[in-house]
């Protein structure tokens, strides 16, 4: 939907990157249970960031099972401990210079860019400040970047529907509401 949205000069040849945030704690405790309940108790984020490109045309023209391949091959490399292991060493040569994911970093004038992360851990209906759940919330926070931002989650009053919080460009939210209001709905 959001290569659709796209609706400048010659918008079927430029590029859309759509990035996917990879949680390392599992990657890294390989199965192993006591390693896992340490990395629950770590503070801080294990993430990386892969991303895939493709024309817009193509992400126009092809079958959405088509989409999912693609976004299963860049994710491929990015899923394992040693992808992990080498993010650590990265982290480690590079410190104290600080860093960002490269999509982030990619310009609109390519095209589109965004990233897709889970809510489905978010414990929404777990916080309460004193005046009731919470219906909306998110790990995200707006930056300044150009890259957009698109996060599923359980709604908070846990009634089977699900929340999806947008940070778009105002053309693609204003794309979505009209030629998806079948599925999504404004909060």
């Amino acid at each position: 939907m959001v290569a659709k949205s796209a609706v400048t000069e010659n918008a079927n040849q430029k590029i859309c990157r759509m990035g996917t945030v990879v949680d390392g704690r599992k990657r890294l405790s390989s199965g192993d249970e006591v390693k896992a309940a340490m990395m629950a108790s770590y503070f801080g984020n294990v993430l990386s960031i892969p991303f895939g490109k493709k024309t817009i045309n193509e992400l126009k023209e092809k079958p959405l099972s088509w989409v999912a391949d693609a976004i299963h091959e860049y994710l491929e490399g990015a899923v394992t401990k040693e992808h992990f292991l080498g993010l650590i060493d990265w982290v480690e040569a590079h410190r104290p210079e600080p860093a960002l994911a490269k999509i982030y970093s990619s310009g609109s004038r390519d095209g589109p860019a965004f990233v897709v992360s889970s809510g489905q851990r978010f414990p929404g209906s777990r916080v309460d400040f004193g005046w009731g759940m919470p219906a909306l919330g998110s790990y995200h926070f707006p930056w300044g970047g150009e890259a957009g931002y698109v996060m599923p989650m359980p709604s908070p009053v846990r009634d089977g529907d699900w929340v999806v919080y947008m940070h778009l460009s105002v053309g693609q939210i204003e794309w979505i509401e009209t030629e998806a209001a079948h599925i999504f709905r404004p909060l």
